[in-house]
């Protein structure tokens, strides 16, 4: 299984809501800044930084998509 996103690039960040429901939040612009380990369950995770604000979260790729 291969990362789809490569380190340095900017994506978008949906967050979501209680229990997986989709959030009201805009989603936000990020930049991928490491690769973390593969989860148990498969799925690939990440560690992304805020572009406009001091944030930085580990995210699984499902949330992620391609910044336009």
């Amino acid at each position: 299984m291969s990362y789809a996103y490569k380190l340095n690039e900017d994506v978008r960040h949906q967050p979501q809501g209680p229990q997986g429901r989709a959030a009201t939040d805009q989603p936000m612009i990020y930049t991928i800044v490491q690769h973390m380990p593969i989860e148990a369950d498969g799925r690939l995770r990440y560690r992304i930084k805020c572009k406009s604000e001091k944030i930085e979260r580990i995210v699984t790729e499902d949330q992620l998509s391609y910044s336009q």
